[in-house]
């Protein structure tokens, strides 16, 4: 009896033994399947368990192979103990491509220029690009800049930049076009491109040369006299290996004042009557230049470069009274235009410390005859020769510099396109403490320069003054 009693139990106890590990075993295969995952909004810790600002993530599948545990009752524990299965990306081997305006990127700077006229002999100062050299100007915002440019496809690449101070006529300040052009390229390397818009004139290496980059205030006259403004609407063909745009780009991402990427040649038709101005002759002119800028093995770059353009120019005029009881006289000139060509050489040694420039052009344009009457073609030939210097120091970088030159011959941009003569030096120095910012001082001192900008076009002689820029980089 005792002994069946024993066996009865022990059956009893094992069936109820059997029915607890299914029940476990159920449990646990059920816990298997879904796993409540929370996460602290502060430490951003996985949790197993709910608890005070913690925030669920939603039910997941532990991976099969490993051995599943019950709930751990302290709060620590983390996922670490689980392999969750990442869901599968769609289309995970293909990049998303960007819009092309999101392709674009955005730089400017600012130019605030303060001039003070301390003497002079003759004619009222007067200075076709710096509208601060005037007796009665101080402060001027020269140029504020904005750029808008990128590589919006594989083939065309794009370049928008305004003037917010521009000054297209005398008191006046507005928003003017500078640049609007777009680069098609036609290989994969961007070595040939075609230039359509409105656009610099690729001719002479100063006219090239940012007013971001340049050390003087004001470009040399005897070669932008070529074209002011240095832009003009048209179409230009450049080419250059990629090995030599990359060393352009070089020469002014290093600070060594480089003229920017124009090409090894150049080859061009464009409207010839200037900035934002239309055509007035139905006539283009054409222009070509070949610059190449050579690398030493000591790392000392050197560019030499040579340039033309011929075309005919249509001046604007107003009458002008030869005396007071007179009646004003118009000049007059041929009904296409008048012949306006010239040819220019450039020398380029880049500041490694020290360094030099020389352009100079010689040709023929449009000058008002000695009687007022007429604008016919006539020889013109100037240009410049600066010396410059870039010393790197703890406390910034330093650019002293000096430039003398020389113009003779017309402003064909100036109304009558009046006879000038300019023959003048500039001392300075330029200071960048960091990239943003940079200071420029520059003492001029004028042996002669003709005022083109009121009848009767008359000389100053010995003249001084001072300028101070400063720039903003961004």
């Amino acid at each position: 009896m005792v002994f069946k009693w024993i066996s009865r139990t022990a059956a009893l106890s094992l069936a109820f033994s059997s029915l607890s590990l299914s029940t476990v075993l159920f449990r646990s295969s059920a816990e298997a399947q879904n796993l409540e995952l929370y996460v602290d909004q502060k430490t951003k810790q996985v949790f197993t368990e709910p608890g005070p600002g913690r925030t669920k993530l939603g039910s997941f599948q532990p991976s099969p192979s490993l051995p599943v545990e019950a709930k751990p009752s302290t709060p620590s524990t983390s996922v670490a103990s689980a392999t969750l299965e990442k869901p599968t990306p769609v289309n995970s081997d293909k990049k998303e491509e960007k819009h092309w305006f999101e392709k674009l990127s955005l730089r400017g700077y600012t130019q605030l220029r303060y001039s003070s006229l301390l003497s002079k002999d003759g004619a009222d100062w007067f200075h076709p690009a710096d509208r601060s050299v005037a007796k009665d100007q101080t402060f001027l915002i020269r140029r504020g800049r904005l750029i808008l440019s990128g590589d919006v496809s594989d083939h065309l690449f794009v370049y928008i930049q305004p003037d917010l101070n521009a000054s297209p006529s005398d008191g006046d300040f507005a928003v003017q076009l500078r640049d609007l052009y777009g680069d098609l390229s036609f290989d994969k390397k961007k070595e040939f491109r075609l230039r359509l818009g409105e656009s610099k004139v690729p001719y002479g290496f100063v006219n090239m040369q940012s007013s971001q980059n340049r050390v003087t205030i004001e470009r040399a006259e005897a070669l932008n006299s070529a074209a002011e403004g240095e832009r003009d609407i048209g179409a230009f063909f450049y080419w250059a290996p990629e090995e030599i745009r990359n060393r352009f780009k070089k020469l002014v991402k290093d600070g060594l004042k480089g003229s920017g990427d124009y090409g090894v040649f150049a080859l061009g038709a464009y409207s010839g009557q200037g900035l934002n101005r239309s055509d007035t002759n139905g006539e283009v002119h054409g222009v070509t230049r070949v610059s190449y800028p050579f690398e030493f093995d000591n790392g000392q770059f050197f560019e030499p470069g040579i340039q033309a353009y011929a075309g005919r120019f249509v001046p604007r005029t107003q009458g002008v009274s030869l005396d007071k009881e007179a009646d004003p006289v118009t000049p007059k000139f041929g009904v296409d235009g008048v012949k306006d060509q010239r040819v220019g050489l450039s020398a380029v040694m880049y500041p490694q410390p020290v360094g030099f420039e020389v352009e100079w052009n010689v040709g023929e344009g449009p000058e008002l005859s000695d009687d007022y009457s007429s604008i016919n073609s006539k020889s013109l030939h100037g240009g410049y020769v600066l010396a410059n210097a870039k010393i790197d120091s703890s406390a910034g970088a330093f650019f002293p510099f000096v430039r003398w030159q020389y113009f003779d011959g017309a402003r064909k941009f100036a109304r009558n396109a009046p006879e000038v003569l300019l023959n003048e030096w500039d001392f300075g120095i330029e200071y960048s403490p960091f990239p943003e910012f940079e200071l420029t001082a520059q003492y001029s001192y004028t042996n002669e320069r003709t005022n083109s900008n009121s009848f009767p076009y008359g000389q100053l002689k010995d003249g001084n003054r001072l300028g101070i820029q400063a720039q903003l980089n961004y």
